[in-house]
């Protein structure tokens, strides 16, 4: 068994020791599939754990070989001495162990990329310019050329809020669905959300600008969990209501509630429940109040999950009315808000 050890020089201040982080990306690099310790770090001062700990630790462990890199710009007294020094005592104690030192990371021509690099980011910090950089870079990273153009800003913003391309093979779309909601926003109408956490992303000051407002009927981003009155739950225990009847969720009977009692709903946005998603199906389909409408709302239904969140949105994407979603389990509250956001940001552009 091999085990590789980063060694730091340490500091005082405890946020300033974070080369954990380095060794979980060079375990992950160089180990992908690997479960064990083959990675660790250590210290030379003001934090542990020290190397010599850290060498006890991995020969126990079963390594028969281990590597010391210094994590050190430089060769100084540290690299060259100190360093050296302890691991000729850990030879003498393991004399069965081989032991590898590596040089410090030192002049090296990648260093100099992250220099570069550093540099050209260094002004990119408020939070426009950061968001600017990372379309770029997502752009960068894949081609879009073959979706239709007006799709392209949705699957972007999906893919900038995730950082999974994925949603580039997955995102399904009514052919009225950008041009429905769209023209929602423009006409000052409200959106709809199944729970708080896709309120809570959705931009408000560019739907402001339009009349419209978000709405939510629940408390909580929990969402999904059953709801039920005082007098169901009476009637429950005598066995007088149905189960279906009883055992709705609390986004469920949010989206259900609201589309009953409001007619400037434009956008409905589902993004946590999957229950949701198919109530909303069920009243686009059989609730006269929505059927007849002149023009129904646009239905964004993006649930992440196992239970129940492939099957809504499998259904959602045989429906004849305008829709959006993917066709995975992945999904969320993020993905609805961006999916929304990407529908803004376009109407302001188009004004």
């Amino acid at each position: 068994m091999e085990s590789i050890i980063l060694i730091g020089h340490g500091s005082p201040k405890k946020d300033a020791n974070n080369i954990e982080t380095i060794g979980r990306l060079l375990h992950g690099m160089i180990h992908p599939d690997c479960s064990k310790g083959c990675v660790r770090v250590a210290y030379l001062q003001f934090a542990k754990p020290e190397l010599p700990d850290m060498i006890k630790e991995s020969v126990l462990s079963g390594a028969k070989k281990i590597i010391i890199h210094p994590y050190f710009l430089i060769s100084g007294m540290h690299v060259t001495k100190d360093i050296p020094e302890m691991i000729k005592k850990a030879k003498k104690m393991y004399p069965d162990v081989e032991f590898i030192y590596t040089e410090p990371l030192g002049i090296h021509e990648k260093l100099v990329q992250v220099i570069a690099e550093r540099i050209k980011t260094a002004g990119a910090l408020m939070p426009a310019e950061i968001e600017e950089k990372s379309f770029e870079i997502l752009s960068g990273e894949t081609d879009l050329s073959d979706v239709p153009q007006e799709q392209v800003p949705i699957i972007k913003r999906v893919i900038h809020t995730t950082a999974d391309f994925e949603f580039k093979k997955t995102l399904l779309f009514h052919p009225g669905a950008i041009t429905t909601g769209i023209n929602a926003i423009k006409s000052g109408k409200d959106i709809l959300t199944d729970v708080e956490m896709v309120k809570a992303g959705i931009n408000k000051k560019l739907l402001k600008k339009w009349g419209g407002e978000v709405i939510c009927n629940i408390q909580q981003s929990a969402g999904d969990c059953p709801r039920f009155t005082d007098e169901a739950k009476r009637s429950r225990r005598i066995g007088t209501v149905p189960v279906e009847q009883d055992n709705k969720t609390k986004a469920e009977t949010g989206i259900e509630s609201v589309l009953k009692e409001k007619n400037n709903i434009g956008i409905i946005a589902i993004g946590n429940a999957p229950t949701a998603l198919l109530k909303a199906i069920e009243i686009f389909n059989h609730e006269s109040h929505i059927v007849h409408r002149a023009s129904l709302p646009l239905l964004i239904g993006v649930p992440v999950g196992f239970v129940k969140a492939l099957e809504s949105k499998a259904l959602l994407s045989t429906q004849h009315f305008p829709f959006i979603t993917n066709l995975s389990r992945k999904g969320g509250s993020p993905v609805a808000a961006a999916i929304v956001n990407a529908l803004l940001k376009t109407a302001e552009e188009t004004k």
